[in-house]
């Protein structure tokens, strides 16, 4: 057979097409196993903050949560620390939600833990916690499960058992006022950004109308002991309505038999414009509203780099510390 036939052999150059074709997908193989390494890698490394990213995890009635807690450098044998927990809202983690809100630059300033629980995937496609989920059960297993990691928390680490506050972003925030409201005596503090208030909604079809302002709570009073709450909300918030920034204030209000102010308009630099609304128990604000102007559905002075962050709100960050730092010495 002459070379030129041999060239043109097609069992050759089928065979020559497969090997193109193996080597290829072995490529492409490789570079996504490359990415999903750096993707791994990336997750595993702790957020920016002098102190330690401690992994870990809790069982309860809604499964087991894995969960990281940031302590500070330098805690003195003895010392005791207040707590602040952070839960994160849909498509976020407890790394990017601890590196969108930069709270660990303030706990190592003020000198404070933090805990993020973490969703799972399995109870949650998107990653949001099951706040609206009361007629199946599922929101209170995972209330159950996140006070687990808490207490666990509180049992194994230096935390001032009286000094616990609760703040989350969007579903997290749903989810940190449906804690509060279940276990009041175990807060100091509540901190809702951009979330809808507890008992509006029972289901996942509920849920939609509820994050739409459509719902009011189902929840009419409470218990006077229920904890003083902070509310966040952007005013071009497309994902939860701001309307339910308003319910949750009068809801919490209603219960704890506070007076509402009148609103005043703050606005630092060039950061967006933030109408206050206090709601008063004597001199003490039990319940502060925040509408942010220009904000849509992102922590409000969140690191730009990061999703669901806009980095030209107000530092709510501190904001949350500054409110929660006010009930632990008792004023308003």
């Amino acid at each position: 057979m002459s070379r030129r036939r041999a060239k043109a052999d097609p069992a050759a150059a089928t065979r020559r097409l497969m090997k193109t074709m193996t080597q290829l997908s072995m490529q492409a193989g490789s570079q996504a196993l490359k990415h999903a390494t750096k993707t791994v890698e990336a997750q595993s490394r702790p957020p920016p903050g002098a102190g330690t990213w401690i992994k870990g995890h809790a069982v309860g009635a809604g499964g087991m949560r894995r969960y990281y807690l940031f302590r500070p450098h330098g805690v003195a044998i003895g010392e005791r620390l207040p707590l602040l927990v952070m839960l994160h809202g849909c498509s976020q983690n407890a790394r990017n939600f601890a590196s969108s809100t930069r709270m660990n630059a303030i706990a190592v300033r003020e000198r404070a833990l933090l805990l993020y629980p973490e969703q799972d995937m399995r109870f949650n496609p998107q990653g949001c916690w099951n706040w609206y989920d009361t007629k199946s059960g599922q929101a209170n297993a995972e209330a159950s499960t996140l006070m687990a990691a808490i207490n666990q928390v509180c049992l194994f680490y230096p935390v001032d058992r009286k000094s616990v506050a609760i703040a989350g972003f969007s579903a997290g925030a749903s989810m940190a006022a449906l804690l509060a409201s279940k276990h009041p005596e175990r807060f100091r503090a509540v901190a809702m950004h951009s979330g809808v208030p507890p008992g509006s909604a029972r289901s996942a079809a509920s849920a939609v109308t509820a994050m739409g302002g459509l719902h009011r709570s189902a929840t009419s009073s409470g218990p006077r002991t229920w904890p003083p709450l902070l509310v966040v909300h952007g005013r071009k918030d497309r994902v939860v309505a701001v309307k339910n920034a308003h319910n949750a204030a009068q809801l919490w209000a209603s219960a704890l038999g506070a007076r509402e102010g009148k609103p005043r308009t703050v606005q630092r630099g060039k950061r967006y414009t933030n109408t206050v609304t206090d709601y008063r128990v004597g001199r003490r604000v039990v319940v502060s509203l925040n509408e942010i102007r220009e904000l849509g559905h992102s922590w409000s002075g969140g690191d730009d780099k990061q999703r669901f962050s806009d980095a030209q709100g107000p530092d709510v960050s501190r904001l949350i510390w500054r409110f929660f730092e006010r009930q632990l010495q008792g004023a308003g």
